[in-house]
Order: C-alpha cells, then sequence, then structure tokens
C-alpha cells in the first residue's frame, strides 16, 4: 500500500479526472484491490461530499483495505508531496516574486491560468448542464456572485435544496448493512475534536490573525462542492476584499503555481495561507500558517470518508441526494463562470474598479495590456489548438512574458 499510494501521490498531476484515472488503473485494473463497482460508487460518495473528491476517493480505498490506519496512509500519500513542493514555492515567491523579471514570468503563468479555468469550465459545463433547469442554475449562480456579489456557500446551499426538492424517491432502496450509532458518534467525535483542537488553542493563547485564518479554512472546507475551482471564487472574495491578507495578482499567481504540483489543487490554500503569513510573521508566521491551513482542509476530508464510508451502499441508493448533487454541479458551472470571467479581467486591465451599489468589476480601458491578451491568445491555441498540457504551456507563455520584460 505505501508503495503503490506513494506512487499515486507522485504522479497525481493535471486536476481530479487525470487523478482518478491514475487510481482506476492502480487499484481496479492492475491489481484487484476494488471492484468497478466499488470503486464507481466510492467516487459518486466523494462527488456528494465537500472537499477534493480524488484526495477522498484515495482515503476511502484505504480505508476499504486496511480500516482507518490504511485511510491514513492513502490520504497522507495523496497530499503530503504536493504540500512540500507548495510549501517550498511559496517561500521562494515571498522573497523573489517582487523582482521584475520574475513579475514578467508571472505574467505568462496568469494567462495560462485563463485558459485552464476557462478548459475546466468547458469541461464542466458538457457534462454538467444536460437541460433547462441545469442552463438556468447555473445562470443564478453566475448573476448571483458576479453581479450581486452573493456569499458562495449561500449559492451552493440554494442549489442543493432545490434539487433535494426535485428529486423523485426511488421505487425501492437497496439494503445497506446496518452501522452501529456509536461507531458513527466515536468517529463524530474524535475526528471533530481533532479538527477543532488547533483552533481551540489559538484561542486560548489569543492568537487573533491564526484563528481567524483557521476558521475561514474551516469554513472552507465545508463547502467545497464541485473542486476547488468553484471555491475559488469565494476564497479570493474573502482573502484579497474582505481580509485584505494578499492581492488578486498574488491569488491568480497561487492558482498557476498550485497548478504544476502533484495533489489536489486545494493545496492553493496552503499557499495563500503562508502569503498571509508570511506578511504577519515572515518566515516563521508563513510556516505556521500553512501548517494551520493544510489541517483544517484536510482534516475534515478524513471525517467525512470515516463517517460516511460505512453507509456507501445506503447513501447512492437515494436519488435525492443525487438531484442535489446534480444541482450544485449546475451552480458550480456558474461559480467557475465567474471565475474565469474575474481572473480575465484583473489581468487582461491594468486598472479595475467595483460599483458603488453591485459587485461588478468595472475595469478602465485605458489601463488594457495587449501583451497579456495576446499571450491568453497564445495559451488558448496551444492547449485547446494544440492540446498541449498545462505545464508545457505556462512555460512557454512564461518564457515569452520573460523575453517580452527583458526586452
Amino acid at each position: 500500500m505505501l508503495r503503490v499510494f506513494g506512487r499515486i501521490g507522485l504522479l497525481s498531476f493535471g486536476g481530479p479526472a487525470a487523478q482518478i484515472a491514475i487510481m482506476h488503473d492502480e487499484l481496479v485494473e492492475r491489481r484487484p484491490w476494488l471492484t468497478e463497482a466499488t470503486f464507481l460508487r466510492a467516487l459518486s460518495l466523494c462527488m456528494l461530499l465537500p472537499g477534493p473528491e480524488a484526495m477522498q476517493l484515495a482515503t476511502y480505498a484505504g480505508w476499504r483495505l486496511r480500516g482507518v490506519a490504511g485511510g491514513l496512509l492513502a490520504g497522507l500519500l495523496f497530499v503530503i508531496p504536493g504540500a512540500l513542493v507548495i510549501a517550498a514555492l511559496a517561500l521562494g515567491y515571498a522573497f523573489y516574486g517582487q523582482v521584475p523579471l520574475v513579475q514578467a514570468a508571472f505574467l505568462g503563468i496568469k494567462a495560462a491560468v485563463i485558459v485552464v479555468v476557462f478548459q475546466a469550465l468547458r469541461k464542466v459545463a458538457g457534462k454538467a448542464l444536460d437541460g433547462l433547469q441545469g442552463w438556468a442554475l447555473a445562470l443564478l449562480s453566475f448573476t448571483a456572485l458576479f453581479v450581486f456579489g452573493l456569499p458562495f456557500p449561500l449559492i451552493i446551499l440554494c442549489a442543493g435544496l432545490w434539487g433535494l426538492a426535485r428529486g423523485r424517491p426511488a421505487p425501492q432502496e437497496a439494503q445497506a448493512p446496518p452501522v452501529r450509532a456509536a461507531h458513527s458518534r466515536r468517529t463524530l467525535l474524535v475526528w471533530g475534536t481533532l479538527w477543532a483542537a488547533p483552533l481551540a488553542v489559538l484561542w486560548a493563547i489569543d492568537r487573533e490573525f491564526l484563528l481567524q485564518l483557521g476558521l475561514f479554512f474551516s469554513r472552507l472546507a465545508v463547502v467545497t462542492f464541485g473542486g476547488a475551482y468553484a471555491v475559488l471564487a469565494y476564497m479570493t472574495q474573502t482573502v484579497v476584499q474582505d481580509y485584505g491578507w494578499i492581492d488578486t495578482d498574488q491569488m491568480i499567481d497561487a492558482l498557476g503555481l498550485a497548478e504544476t504540483t502533484p495533489g489536489p489543487l486545494i493545496l492553493v490554500t496552503e499557499f495563500v495561507a503562508m502569503m498571509a503569513g508570511f506578511a504577519q510573521a515572515g518566515v516563521g508566521g508563513a510556516l505556521a500558517a500553512g501548517a494551520l491551513a493544510l489541517w483544517v482542509t484536510f482534516t475534515p476530508c478524513f471525517l467525512w470518508i470515516f463517517l460516511a464510508g460505512p453507509y456507501l451502499e445506503r447513501i447512492s441508493a437515494q436519488p435525492r441526494l443525487s438531484g442535489a448533487l446534480r444541482a450544485i454541479t449546475a451552480a458550480v458551472v456558474g461559480v467557475i463562470a465567474n471565475l474565469s470571467v474575474w481572473f480575465a479581467i484583473h489581468v487582461l486591465f491594468d486598472r479595475v474598479s467595483t460599483g458603488d451599489r453591485l459587485a461588478v468589476p468595472l475595469p478602465e480601458p485605458a489601463s488594457f495590456d495587449p501583451l497579456a491578451a495576446g499571450l491568453v491568445a497564445a495559451g488558448l491555441v496551444l492547449m485547446l489548438g494544440m492540446r498541449w498540457g498545462f505545464v508545457l504551456t505556462m512555460a512557454a507563455l512564461a518564457a515569452a512574458a520573460l523575453l517580452f520584460g527583458a526586452l
């Protein structure tokens, strides 16, 4: 298990689709650890839960094979390689990110980020929007975020309740083996305590900044439906506009660097936390904030899997939950569309303001950056036309931007 899940963790580039494909090859096709039906049911469960579905799928597979110890082994091996790389990148960025040539190179990375978010939007929309209701939910969620600036958790809650109400009850539900309530209570108590322990300590010693950061990323862990792209808009709005921990350019750079590392994309939370901590207290603050963000982001993932895993067959037979998931996925299309437009405006224009009454970002036409527009166009050709991967496209655009910057 150490060898297999370690290889999965080191090779988990390319987002959840590629990560899930690697796990299917390793756990279903190469060795008979999971059946095809169990793998698909587990994937459906992980999509119903908040958090990164690929990491939770690895955790479920480990739990299925060797209980809690196996789940911990599989989940940690999926996260740790990428977390170490992100920590190194964040510290390097904190010290050298303001060097002019480095900033020039990051313009190419920002352009690649716009393209990869647009690509994610196309993929999710193609799978999720299969009817009038899906398109309506996507449009409503985009309008709620882009125009009115409503909170992301409220949008997800409304979409889930709508799907739950519209789901049709099954004529006969599959019979699942009973699960002892005492086991569920013990799991909830143990993992809930582990999740809350560092926050309680920070409250007791009056570390206001770290406590605020831990509480925010804990809330984020509860509403991370639809993948990291969906929650990025909410994270950006909070850490940039509400708390002022980082600026917009740093947020886009964080996503670009997180795309280049193995592991779940939600590791971008570690980068954001480290940049905020570095601004507060240097390297020590960055390391403390990054470790706290990792703890409150991924401890809930283990809680969800260890709590819901024994109920997998029962949950998979609930069409109302499936209806809620479909509605949330449709709403997530609008959320990712908002993120795509928001990123594009802030990269293509140097000066962007916000309306007095509405949340619509208003770019100043005179601040349009033709170099950024050219890099985005080149990224579209490379990734969508020539089928280049993100890392290769990002390297090419960064090199082009660096060349223009040097000239």
